[in-house]
């Protein structure tokens, strides 16, 4: 379930709502992936940009372009696993809750 950024979480904490919906989805994408029973490439790679972006999330105050810099490399690592695809866009819309990356903006 996504929110409006300037949408306070229900649960009356004071943590950022865009937080919350990118350690949800962060969650999410990470079981889906220790469940799924193919190994791939680049696995690893996905499994470590999600342990950063827990991380990330747990911090409360994700740098945007580190944000978007895993989102980059989970979907290359994991992008053509079909059964992830929801998982993925899930991260995706979390991630871009926060807005572009400084200096990216045309």
């Amino acid at each position: 379930m996504l929110r409006s950024v300037g949408q306070k979480p229900l649960t009356g904490s004071d943590e950022d709502p865009r937080v919350t919906e990118l350690r949800t989805a962060v969650s999410r994408l990470r079981r889906e992936l220790a469940a799924h029973p193919a190994e791939f490439p680049d696995r690893g790679i996905a499994e470590e940009e999600l342990a950063a972006l827990a991380a990330m999330a747990v911090s409360g105050a994700p740098e945007t372009p580190r944000l978007h810099r895993s989102l980059l490399l989970i979907a290359g690592a994991i992008g053509s696993v079909s059964a992830l695809a929801a998982g993925l866009a899930e991260v995706r819309s979390a991630v871009d809750l926060f807005g572009e990356p400084r200096g990216q903006r045309g």
